[in-house]
């Protein structure tokens, strides 16, 4: 891995806080995720299982993951079975973790071969009432592909009919919404190398530079500060692209007079930033480009405010719409009648603002938490207001990302150029 090695007292601590929400007499399993195939035989990178890195650290294949806080022999509380190296491996792709290895990165003192799981698990699978299984649940999932979590369980379930089977995902969503110090400080960092490129990229660009050269900046500067790259599919839209809201093709021609909304954030240790700004081509924004950026921003200091322990999204999000209906208002956008007349549901300033202001960020961009449960120290949310003209061939988005404290809040992306005034100065050096 790229990252420098993490304190194991965070996978511990995790550890710990999921157990004190297990039932009596119960066992919880987690599982790594496949290495993808493409074709022939090639593969994609591989990525891990966010609930098992959050538990055990452990970022490779071929992991399972055992916690029974309730064995019987008192030792086995934790038990992680990891894939057995060999020389053949080391030569080909590289050695895989020993025991003292997963052990040190893990703080679990109970390592085996993940190909003896079957003959272990059954050791201690009929003291437990209760098996725990894990599944990716999360509303914005979309998945045709049976993963090698869905295998797991399916065997699982096939060999032992009679146990009561929990959900595992409810629990995960709630540790993991509240962030340890230890995960704050890899986010952060993922904030810092975002920061590295972003500025790199204010004296890049300019009149006649492709997006996908946009995209090749920031990708070197992510790498060459540690980062495995994008936290998720860089957004480099130019022009009237910036109104295509997942816009990823990034192969078009910069222009004069156009801004380019650049939706680009990295990773680190697997834990996600997520950034976006709204910069000028030619490194000076018109009158009606700076009116726009500066409601976006407008609103984005209002709404950060806001991202406080205690308040509820359905209050922060009704304020937010209210907010934004004031500022289109003012930049002409709307006219008073469309918003006396507006329908509840899809109210007029969905018109230019479609989607939501926050989300939940930390191992995955869209992070787990319960958006139905007030907000509480230690969460971390983006905060992205903004506003797409398509008749004007201009989108500003705007995104920085917020830790809730429990005195206020942390904006973790504070040093990062936000400012018209300051990204001009910078382009124009």
């Amino acid at each position: 891995m790229k990252y420098s090695a993490i304190n194991n007292q965070l996978f511990i601590d995790n550890r710990k806080r999921f157990t004190q929400h297990l039932k009596p007499n119960s066992v919880a399993l987690f599982v790594s995720n496949d290495i993808l195939p493409t074709n022939a035989d090639g593969s994609f990178g591989f990525v891990q299982n966010s609930d098992l890195f959050h538990l055990s650290g452990i970022d490779q294949e071929d992991t399972i993951l055992m916690i029974f806080p309730g064995v019987k022999d008192g030792k086995h509380k934790e038990v992680l079975f990891i894939k057995e190296t060999s020389e053949l491996i080391a030569v080909w792709e590289g050695a895989k973790l020993t025991k003292e290895q997963a052990k040190t990165v893990s703080g679990i003192e109970n390592i085996y071969w993940h190909h003896e799981f079957e003959k272990v698990f059954k050791g201690f699978v009929f003291q437990a009432e209760n098996l725990y299984l894990n599944s990716n649940e999360h509303t914005r999932r979309y998945i045709d592909m049976e993963s090698a979590e869905m295998r797991f369980n399916k065997r699982i379930r096939e060999q032992f009919p009679l146990h009561t089977v929990l959900r595992s995902a409810p629990i995960m969503h709630k540790i993991r919404a509240i962030k340890h110090p230890i995960e704050i400080e890899q986010i952060q960092q993922a904030c810092n190398i975002t920061e590295k490129g972003f500025r790199r990229l204010l004296g890049f660009v300019k009149p006649g530079v492709m997006e996908y050269e946009i995209e090749a900046e920031l990708i070197h500067e992510f790498v060459r500060n540690r980062s495995r790259g994008f936290a998720y599919g860089p957004i480099v839209a130019s022009g009237p692209n910036a109104c295509v809201l997942h816009y990823v093709d990034n192969n078009q021609q910069c222009k004069d007079g156009d801004v380019i909304l650049l939706d680009v954030a990295a990773e680190y240790a697997n834990y996600a930033s997520d950034m976006t700004r709204a910069i000028p081509v030619n490194g000076k924004y018109t009158k009606r480009q700076k009116e726009v950026y500066n409601a976006v921003l407008s609103v984005m200091k209002a709404a950060t405010k806001m991202l406080v322990a205690g308040n509820t999204f359905e209050k922060y999000n009704k304020t937010v719409g209210e907010l934004m209906t004031e500022e289109l208002l003012q930049l002409g956008l709307l006219k008073s009648d469309e918003v006396k007349n507006q329908n509840p549901a899809w109210p007029a300033f969905k018109k230019y603002f479609m989607h939501g202001t926050s989300h939940f960020l930390g191992l995955d961009v869209h992070d787990v938490g319960f958006f139905h449960e007030p907000m509480q120290a230690g969460m971390v949310f983006t905060c992205e207001p903004g506003i797409y003209i398509p008749e004007e061939g201009l989108g500003i988005r705007l995104e920085n990302n917020i830790l809730i404290t429990s005195s206020g809040n942390e904006d973790l992306m504070k040093t990062i150029p936000l400012e018209t005034d300051e990204i001009e100065e910078l382009m124009n050096k």
